[in-house]
């Protein structure tokens, strides 16, 4: 496709891989390792090797996005998640499940995003964090917060210039094992890399002269 974007076509289903938010998490070829098939002789996803359900689960299952799926029979896409969910991942990005909007491009429904500073495709991870040796718990201490009268909608996430992501609407924000940290609907997340308040902004960004470009 124009954009960059790989589509492969099946009978029943169409999957779209867009290679420059893959993170290698690795869940497609763990989940149907007869479907997605690394160094295949041509192409790597071959959508007629199992059923659209099957197919459809797995890619939901990809955290970055990378990988979308259509029906051809004009069944249901991805369904929206009942609640809004950030999952800080162990030295490594923040995972979104959303009704994502960042930074106002059309909607998306999974996206991980850098939290180390140092990825080339801001504010999406690109796995810099591993070559940069990035190290941040997946396990932050939980607050005190209150459930949230609203846990889905609209979550938009604009990248602040040379700053934290600033993330507005419903989001609960998880540890990479699934405990809450907290409940909002209006947070700063540091992709800096430098904060003492992991995965909060706490204004390091500023000290360090961190620049997202």
């Amino acid at each position: 496709m124009s954009d960059g974007t790989e589509e492969y076509k099946g009978d029943h289903i169409v999957v779209r891989f867009e290679a420059a938010r893959c993170i290698h998490s690795r869940q497609c070829v763990l989940g149907r390792p007869d479907v997605f098939i690394p160094n295949a002789d041509g192409p790597w996803i071959k959508p007629d090797n199992a059923s659209a359900e099957a197919i459809s689960a797995v890619v939901a299952s990809c955290p970055s996005g990378a990988l979308t799926f259509e029906r051809r029979n004009g069944a249901a896409a991805e369904d929206r998640p009942v609640v809004n969910v950030v999952r800080v991942r162990e030295n490594g990005p923040l995972a979104f499940h959303g009704e994502l909007t960042i930074s106002g491009e059309t909607e998306r429904l999974r996206a991980t995003l850098c939290r180390c500073g140092a990825s080339r495709h801001k504010p999406f991870c690109d796995n810099s964090h591993i070559e940069a040796g990035f190290k941040a718990s997946g396990e932050p201490a939980s607050q005190k917060s209150e459930p949230l009268s609203q846990r889905n909608g609209r979550l938009r996430i604009t990248p602040a210039p040379n700053g934290p992501l600033l993330v507005k609407g419903p989001l609960e924000v998880c540890t990479g094992t699934g405990r809450t940290i907290t409940r909002t609907v209006s947070t700063a997340f540091c992709r800096c890399g430098g904060s003492g308040n992991k995965p909060f902004c706490d204004g390091t960004h500023t000290k360090i002269d961190f620049r997202d470009s």
